[in-house]
């Protein structure tokens, strides 16, 4: 290996790791808010890519009848409430978004030519249509169960991973698909040759890491995911709804997988089954900051990319077997170093 493969692969590395890092933040949060072990996270990565496959090529992304299915699930739930408080005012309001917002947007889907539409405006339209799963999600699967044990929520994460990953097939098939690239831009910098994509990936990870350290910094509903993640117990005898806390949480972990998705799309060919190992990477970053800390996490999820790069360049048929296996001294360390603490009740 010379100087110019190691740059090249240490490009390779923080590019991966720069995504991985955005999954680790989000499995962070989710955990730090509901307890939940988001296994699913990385099939938001692949619904994201996928359906801006679908309608780049001018269909209608089948993830749009997955939405108003749950819309329609969320609203039966919700109304049920709303008739039973007397609430006819949120009856109204419930239905129009759970159910109204799916319409409007299927309608808009048909009407329009998106598969001619700039490019921004498709991301626009993929975002619009993966990112609503995550409160939905929440609100028909975790929000039942908020008060079970860890270990029920992991068990019930998993099991959502595996339906996704199954509708996931039904909706996109078993073939790959790849998107055009943001840029067709190259850059030299001395022996590299940086793509316009890879600037867009580094880039855009930095500016939505620094847009959530400012959301969490100097917005009510941040300082109140703060608050629900330090004490949920306290968080809620100040008025903080746990409910809207994990729906917000999830919208959140929504955004940053399917806008992670999008992202990479360009880069290496999504399955529909391709964010599983995606998100088990940004995992094992989040398991270095411990599922606590985001600085830590980030760092570890750039850690995991680099060593994926030389990993797949020393030994490239055993390089996901070497980057799992970086989980094993970290979990060995903590659970020496660290103290037990006894769940919440």
């Amino acid at each position: 290996m010379d100087f110019q493969i190691a740059l090249l692969l240490g490009q390779d590395g923080i590019t991966n790791g720069a995504i991985y890092a955005l999954l680790a933040l989000a499995l962070v949060l989710v955990f730090a808010v509901t307890r939940v072990i988001f296994i699913p996270q990385g099939e938001f990565v692949s619904y994201g890519a996928l359906t801006l496959a679908m309608i780049q090529a001018g269909g209608i992304p089948a993830t749009v009848w997955l939405l108003l299915g749950a819309g329609v699930l969320a609203a039966a739930l919700d109304t049920r409430h709303a008739l039973r408080s007397r609430q006819p005012g949120r009856f109204v309001q419930l239905v129009g978004w759970n159910v109204g917002y799916p319409l409007a947007l299927i309608g808009l889907l048909y009407a329009l030519p998106v598969a001619e539409l700039p490019m921004l405006v498709q991301v626009l339209f993929a975002l619009a249509v993966v990112v609503p799963m995550g409160p939905l999600m929440y609100r028909l699967i975790f929000q039942p169960i908020a008060a079970a044990p860890v270990l029920i929520l992991l068990i019930v994460s998993v099991a959502v991973h595996v339906s996704m990953v199954g509708l996931g097939l039904l909706f996109f098939g078993a073939e790959g698909s790849r998107t055009p690239p943001f840029s067709e831009a190259r850059f030299d910098a001395g022996p590299l040759m940086i793509s316009g994509q890879t600037i867009w990936v580094v880039v855009s990870s930095l500016v939505l890491i620094v847009a959530l350290y400012q959301f969490f910094e100097r917005t009510l509903y941040g300082k109140a995911l703060r608050a629900t993640a330090i004490n949920r117990v306290g968080a809620r005898l100040m008025g903080i709804s746990p409910a809207l806390a994990g729906r917000l949480t999830f919208f959140l972990a929504a955004l940053i997988g399917a806008l992670s998705g999008v992202l990479i799309a360009p880069i290496t060919t999504i399955y529909y089954d391709t964010g599983f190992l995606i998100g088990l990477k940004g995992f094992v970053g989040a398991i270095i900051g411990g599922l606590a800390s985001y600085p830590v996490a980030a760092a570890g999820a750039v850690l995991v990319g680099i060593l994926e790069a030389f990993s797949s360049f020393w030994a490239s048929a055993h390089k996901e077997v070497i980057v799992f296996t970086l989980i094993i001294p970290v979990l060995l360390w903590r659970s020496l170093k660290g103290r037990h603490v006894e769940e919440e009740e």
